[in-house]
């Protein structure tokens, strides 16, 4: 059967390719990063020439890599004189976007003295001079920008969530967040960015019938969050985590673990883990997953 651009079919075959590239200091390594996490693959100080062989890889692999981005500049020397020859053969393929990232001379040389570098075309010279002519060797290039960013007022975090809104998919989570039972008698996760302790409520572990269960069949669950006092902790703590995930998403800060204790990590904490995961999963833009790290200790 025949595709036309708007079937689902074609579009799910479509490659991107993105080139990122722009003045030195302008941010090019916070957006690698950004469009890391968003899912693309990533391509640091690629030579233009190969360019077409990664756009040729890409098809190859199917569907496992169809968003690519190569950052390309001036660190290749003499192979960065191609890329213009390179990025006109590539617009006829795909969807071939080019990034421009900017700022004025004064902020890249605040950039520059800060990280105590020099500039890649400084020489002998100073840094205004290496920016003049980077500027210079840019400027046909720049005129040929899909899309060109000014990073002189934006610090790493809003360049980052710049282009979190600019590349990310639709249906792309602003935050993804790990919800993570554990027991305190095991130690306090180490990565977790926030903890409760689940401790308040009685312990399942005290009913017979109970006790060799986990929070993960019916009968615990339904013990745990029927408590007094269980129902008010998730909607307190729901209600709570809306603005942290909303600054999040200010902050681009992608990932977040949340870390739900009780004694030995097997009823309290997994019963209420697995209930605040469901209700998480239903806020906007944000992907969850449940893991329980003790669950089966004895």
């Amino acid at each position: 059967m025949a595709t036309t651009p708007d079937t689902p079919v074609a579009k799910a075959l479509r490659r991107e390719l993105l080139l990122v590239t722009g003045m030195s200091g302008a941010g090019r390594s916070t957006v690698g990063n950004a469009l890391e996490d968003l899912g693309w693959y990533v391509v640091d100080n690629l030579p233009p020439q190969m360019l077409r062989p990664l756009v040729d890889l890409s098809r190859h692999t199917g569907d496992s890599i169809p968003r690519v981005a190569a950052v390309v500049d001036i660190r290749g020397g003499r192979l960065f004189a191609d890329v213009q020859a390179a990025l006109e053969s590539l617009r006829d393929t795909d969807d071939t976007r080019l990034l421009f990232l900017d700022a004025t001379d004064a902020v890249l040389v605040r950039r520059f003295e800060n990280v105590r570098r020099p500039h890649p075309l400084q020489g002998d010279g100073t840094l205004l001079d290496g920016i003049s002519a980077e500027r210079a060797r840019m400027a046909e290039l720049r005129s040929q920008a899909d899309i060109v960013i000014d990073t002189s007022e934006l610090n790493i975090h809003q360049l980052a969530t710049l282009v979190q809104e600019q590349f990310a998919e639709e249906d792309e989570p602003t935050t993804r967040v790990t919800v993570l039972s554990f027991g305190y008698k095991y130690g306090l996760p180490s990565d977790a960015d926030h903890v409760a302790d689940c401790r308040f409520l009685p312990n399942p572990f005290w009913v017979p019938e109970l006790k060799e269960l986990t929070g993960l069949d019916d009968v615990v669950a339904d013990y745990v969050l029927g408590l007094p006092g269980a129902g008010e902790f998730i909607d307190g703590y729901v209600a709570a985590l809306r603005p942290v995930f909303d600054g999040y998403g200010r902050e681009n800060k992608r990932h977040a673990t949340i870390a739900l204790g009780c004694t030995g990590g097997k009823h309290r904490s997994v019963a209420i883990a697995e209930e605040l995961g469901r209700r998480l999963s239903a806020l906007p833009g944000i992907a969850v997953s449940v893991k329980h790290r003790d669950l089966g200790r004895e």
